[in-house]
């Protein structure tokens, strides 16, 4: 996939910034860039949440698969519930759960160096 990003002059100290983020970390450009908008908008994400702007499931199916799990003697994750439901796929869970981590940690890291 491809997008272009159109950006005033006034902004272009914002592409700098992310140009010396990226040479840090040995990233693309696109990839940081990415990883920051990941990371404002699922920072404080449930995984339902996640599933739901990933459009791996509707509204519908997480509040099916929390009516699910909250029914289940033994509990278990959501994640684990909706694959076992068919609801949602393993790699779909597990990209999710990634997204959800990365954004945490990017959000403990930026806490701690304030």
């Amino acid at each position: 996939m491809q997008t272009t990003i159109y950006f005033a002059d006034e902004d272009r100290y914002l592409l700098r910034l992310v140009d010396r983020l990226a040479c840090q970390e040995r990233k693309s450009r696109s990839a940081i860039i990415l990883t920051i908008l990941e990371q404002h908008f699922e920072h404080d994400r449930r995984l339902g949440e996640i599933l739901v702007d990933m459009g791996a499931a509707s509204d519908q199916d997480i509040q099916r698969g929390l009516r699910v799990q909250q029914a289940t003697p033994e509990w278990r994750p959501l994640g684990e519930v909706m694959i076992a439901q068919g609801m949602v796929s393993e790699e779909q869970v597990n990209r999710a759960l990634i997204v959800q981590a990365r954004a945490r940690m990017l959000t403990k890291t930026s806490a701690s160096t304030l």
